[in-house]
């Protein structure tokens, strides 16, 4: 494949980093001498801007590349897991963000102290950081998928890492000084972006394509005999394996509890809505960002479809078909880097590729800071009064600048490893990207559903839950799971279990073991009723 970027195209990409590099160097003028201003921004950020930087974060280069590849190959069903979206999104905003402004958290582990005690906290935190290397790297590398065609027109090992470290040295820079309120700042921009280069690509491909509205809709209706249409929205099959991922009852299930992993016990989303004035407006931004992104997620499942008629539609095309064999291992992933790279005119490409970096650039900052805050906050800080007593508040504003360099440096790592991951397991770049995140949740899931609707478990049940629900996770692995079941009956080696299903017996698992912790004193659990 021949990259035909040009000179206008690097000046889109030179004019985007200028704009990135000036809202970083603008908010470090900005004197932060607190861990509230660095980590929650003083609780003063507007609730629509946070609304649209928790959507900017949730949209990474997995629904920028993995959401066209997904219509593509086959249907709108991922368009269905909003239905978990919404209904995660509204118990995170009802029940958990009251909770965590009236404790003043500025991590969401805090609230598990309250609890259970200061070591639930840190243990907490560990798991979060541990989930967020696998969640953020895997993001991480599909972004260099696409900075490795732009920059070498190719994949190669030698070019995913080089544009693995480019990435995250250009993503260190403008948050290190700024902190939560550039990040956010730069998640309006970033958003603003890709939605549009999105928007761009759809305009120009139906220019491309000599057939109107309804001959296309027609066509993605019925796209051929023994085929399913590619307009199917809800899968009503109870398929538990890997091909009934998007299907309605892990939409109700599975994506339920990951979207409440994800929008509030993941402090890389949730770390956001607390820089709001108070719980109500938290909440709003919460409810907000996952309706404004339902049309976010349609405008890339689109492109796909559209690529569909493109190159599978001849008929409607009036050629023989646009040649494209472009895989990876097997797993082809790049039919919508390929497109703009091979068929958009110079400048409208450039603008196209700057949004992938966009959206990753987005997902990777937000999880330099939030890693960042975790480890200084729920981690660094206890363990540091413990021994020489409460230190002075800017110490910890450098130590989270300290913090955000050794988070950089794990997510490029693990970014490396995804490569290599992903190539293993054979999965689909959107599938891929949503499974990592079960690790970590299915024991936080397990926890706080403990520590909410229970008077029982203690720290060391709570310990033991969170390395259940990793572990369970974990041996559900297919790589996992053969070697083990190979040993016991091999009547259950290829069994295969659908990430959403993992996440919701890893959730069971962890919970149960949580709820064998001894009945705490009631004036023990606080977290049961919020003051209105």
């Amino acid at each position: 494949m021949n990259s035909l970027f040009t000179s206008l195209d690097w000046a889109v990409f030179a004019i985007y980093f200028v704009v990135i590099a000036f809202t970083g160097w603008h908010f470090s003028r900005t004197k932060i001498t607190s861990t509230k201003d660095y980590f929650l921004g003083g609780n003063s950020m507007p609730m629509w801007v946070v609304a649209i930087s928790v959507l900017a974060t949730s949209q990474s280069a997995a629904t920028f590349l993995g959401g066209p590849e997904s219509s593509y190959r086959g249907d709108l069903t991922y368009l269905a897991t909003n239905i978990g979206g919404i209904l995660g999104a509204i118990f995170v905003a009802l029940i958990l963000i009251p909770r965590f402004y009236q404790n003043k958290v500025s991590t969401v582990y805090e609230l598990l102290k309250v609890r259970f005690g200061e070591k639930t906290k840190q243990r907490a935190g560990v798991m979060y950081l541990v989930g967020r290397v696998f969640a953020s790297g895997a993001r991480l590398y599909m972004a260099a998928i696409a900075v490795s065609m732009i920059l070498f027109t190719n994949i190669d090992p030698s070019s995913v890492i080089t544009s693995v470290v480019i990435l995250v040295t250009v993503g260190l820079a403008y948050t290190y000084m700024g902190g939560i309120r550039s990040v956010i700042w730069s998640d309006l921009i970033q958003l603003v972006v890709y939605v549009g280069a999105a928007i761009a690509v759809i305009i120009y491909l139906l220019g491309q394509i000599p057939a109107d509205f309804s001959q296309i809709a027609q066509v993605l209706a019925n796209p051929g005999e023994g085929q399913s249409s590619k307009l199917t929205l809800l899968d009503f099959t109870l398929d538990l394996t890997p091909a009934g991922t998007f299907s309605f009852w892990a939409c109700i299930t599975g994506f339920v509890l990951l979207n409440i992993g994800a929008f509030g016990l993941d402090q890389d989303m949730t770390q956001r809505v607390l820089t709001c004035k108070d719980a109500k407006q938290g909440s709003k931004a919460m409810i907000n960002s996952i309706i404004f992104s339902i049309p976010v997620v349609l405008v890339f499942m689109s492109i796909g479809l559209l690529l569909y008629v493109f190159y599978q539609r001849p008929d409607l095309m009036g050629v023989e078909g646009k040649d494209v064999v472009q895989s990876f291992n097997g797993e082809n992933v790049t039919i919508f880097m390929y497109y703009v790279l091979n068929e958009m005119p110079a400048g409208l490409r450039g603008l196209v590729t700057v949004g992938v970096v966009a959206a990753a650039l987005s997902t990777l900052n937000s999880g330099l800071n939030s890693m960042s805050s975790v480890a200084i906050q729920d981690i660094y800080k206890p363990w540091l009064e413990a021994r020489k007593g409460e230190q002075d508040d800017f110490h910890y504003v450098k130590a989270g600048r300290f913090g955000m360099a050794a988070a950089a440096l794990a997510l490029g790592s693990m970014g490396i490893l995804c490569y290599y991951w992903q190539q293993y397991t054979d999965m689909p770049l959107l599938s891929f990207a949503l499974s990592v995140m079960v690790f970590a949740y299915t024991g936080l899931l397990g926890v706080y559903f403990t520590a909410i609707f229970t008077e029982r478990g203690n720290e060391t049940s709570v310990a033991l839950a969170l390395v259940a629900g990793f572990l369970t996770t974990l041996l559900m692995q297919a790589y996992v799971w053969d070697s083990v079941m190979g040993m016991i009956n091999t009547n259950w080696v290829g069994v295969r279990l659908a990430f959403p299903y993992q996440l919701c017996v890893g959730t069971f698992v962890s919970l149960i073991v949580c709820l064998s912790g001894k009945k705490q004193p009631q004036e023990a659990n606080k977290l049961q009723t919020v003051s209105q």
